[in-house]
C-alpha cells in the first residue's frame, strides 16, 4: 500500500476525538473557558451586570499609530492561524476547503444568501442585545475604540471577516464534518456546536450567549441544507461588520445606544 493511500485516510475515531479537542483548546474551546470565567468574575462583582462594560472587542493595542496598526494586523493572522491548522487536517485525511464549501465556486449564490441572512440575523441579534441590556441580563458591550485614523474602519472590517472566517470554518465546517465522520446525529451535532459558540460570548452576558447559540442552530441547519460555509462566512462579516461600524458612528450620538 502506498504511503499517500494512508495518509489521506480519514482518521480512525479515536483519533478524531483528540483531533477535535486540540483544535478547540487552541482556538474557540480556550476562549469559552475563559468567557465564562469572565462572566464569573462579572457575577461576582458588586456592580449588576448592566452596569459593568466590556474590554473592547477591538481596541488599541499601542499609543504609536503605526505600531498599534502593525499590532492590529499580527492580532488578526494569529487569530486566523487554527484555520490554516483546520485545512491542513481536512487536507491530511483526504479533504479540501472544498468539502466544507469554502471556495469561490459559487460567488453570486453566496453573497446573496449572505446579505439576506445577515439582514434577518443582525437586527434580531441588535433587538436582543438591548433587550438583554435592559433586563439586566448583558454587560454594556464596547464594540470598538480605536483612534480616528485613517485606518480605524479597515481594521474594524478585516477583524469582523476575521470572526467570520474563524468561527464558521472551525464552529460549522470543521466541527459538523467531524462528528459526521464520528457517527453523531446531525442534530446533536448542531446542538453542540451552538452551545460552544454561544460559550465563548459569554463574556458578554447571558443575552449573547442565548442570541449566539440559536444563531449556531439557524447557521448549523443552514449548512447543512446548503453544503457550503461561504454564505455564513459572508452574513457573520456582515453582521460584525454593521456592528463594529454602527458603534464608530453613532456612539454618544443616539440615546438607545448603552
Amino acid at each position: 500500500m502506498a504511503l499517500e493511500d494512508v495518509t489521506l485516510r480519514p482518521p480512525q475515531p479515536r483519533l478524531i476525538k483528540w483531533e477535535i479537542f486540540a483544535v478547540l483548546a487552541v482556538s474557540l474551546g480556550a476562549s469559552a473557558l475563559n468567557a465564562l470565567l469572565s462572566l464569573v468574575g462579572s457575577l461576582l462583582a458588586p456592580q449588576p451586570l448592566a452596569s459593568q462594560q466590556t474590554n473592547p472587542l477591538v481596541g488599541t493595542l499601542a499609543a504609536n499609530n503605526w505600531l498599534d496598526l502593525a499590532l492590529q494586523l499580527a492580532s488578526i493572522a494569529e487569530v486566523l492561524a487554527p484555520v490554516l491548522l483546520v485545512f491542513y487536517l481536512l487536507a491530511r485525511s483526504g479533504d479540501s476547503p472544498s468539502t466544507i464549501g469554502v471556495d469561490a465556486s459559487q460567488p453570486g449564490r453566496d453573497l446573496a444568501r449572505g446579505v439576506l441572512l445577515a439582514a434577518v440575523i443582525g437586527g434580531a441579534g441588535l433587538g436582543l442585545y438591548l433587550t438583554a441590556f435592559h433586563l439586566g441580563l448583558s454587560l454594556n458591550v464596547v464594540a470598538e475604540d480605536l483612534p480616528p485614523v485613517w485606518w480605524r474602519f479597515p481594521v474594524l472590517l478585516l477583524s469582523a471577516a476575521q470572526n467570520g472566517i474563524l468561527e464558521e470554518v472551525i464552529m460549522i465546517g470543521y466541527l459538523l464534518r467531524r462528528l459526521d465522520q464520528l457517527g453523531w446525529d446531525p442534530m446533536w451535532a448542531i446542538a453542540l456546536s451552538a452551545v460552544v459558540r454561544g460559550s465563548y460570548h459569554l463574556y458578554q452576558g447571558y443575552g449573547a450567549f442565548i442570541g449566539n447559540a440559536v444563531m449556531g442552530v439557524i447557521f448549523g441547519l443552514l449548512y447543512r441544507r446548503w453544503g457550503r460555509v461561504m454564505p455564513l462566512i459572508v452574513a457573520h462579516t456582515l453582521i460584525d461588520s454593521a456592528a463594529f461600524i454602527g458603534y464608530a458612528a453613532l456612539y454618544g450620538k443616539v440615546s438607545w445606544l448603552p
